[in-house]
């Protein structure tokens, strides 16, 4: 038996358009909802923040300044996945000349992967910022009962709130990547 053999056959044009609208569908609404936690989270993190009160710790203001750009990003990525769904409309265009190209599709889908595997990567970064900033804020607590307390190793919602954002981020950008990769997959097929 010959890899060929073993591969499913590739899909038809009317299959292919079902699972590209499908697909486009679904990650839009995944990508969105994770989105909206994050951006839910993150205004959650940056309102708790006591504007009048100093900190000392950069760490937790880098998370947010990367967690605002990977939520940027994502919010790209949303806008480029309702794309993916208007490609699929026009791919069911009757009228030929109306319908995208191929490479047009392989280039909205590369750009799609680019944006997700980019915003993975910065929300990945910023999460690992972030819970380092509170293993370290909690490595710093005393771990006796008379412990004395010091406010700037306290570990506050904020803190958790940033951590939600940014992980809710990579799941969001995962979902992008994912589909990107597949949708890429059966066009070049």
């Amino acid at each position: 038996m010959n890899q060929s053999e073993s591969l499913s056959p590739p899909l038809t044009q009317p299959e292919f358009v079902a699972t590209f609208r499908f697909f486009s569908r679904f990650s839009f609404w995944i990508q969105l909802g994770l989105g909206a936690v994050s951006g839910i989270a993150l205004l959650f993190a940056m309102f708790s923040r006591n504007l009048s009160e100093q900190t000392n710790n950069a760490g937790i203001g880098f998370g947010i300044f990367l967690a605002i750009v990977g939520l940027l990003l994502l919010c790209f990525r949303i806008f480029w996945d309702f794309r993916y769904r208007l490609l699929g409309r026009r791919l069911q265009a009757a009228n030929p000349q109306f319908q995208p190209s191929k490479e047009d599709i392989t280039q909205t889908l590369r750009i799609g992967l680019i944006s997700s595997l980019v915003g993975l990567l910065i929300a990945f970064v910023a999460s690992e910022e972030t819970v380092a900033v509170v293993l370290a804020k909690t490595l710093a607590q005393p771990q006796t009962i008379a412990a004395t307390y010091t406010p700037e190793n306290a570990i506050r919602s904020l803190d958790v709130f940033v951590t939600l954002a940014n992980v809710n981020m990579i799941g969001a950008h995962f979902f992008g990547a994912v589909t990107s990769l597949g949708l890429l997959n059966w066009v070049e097929e």
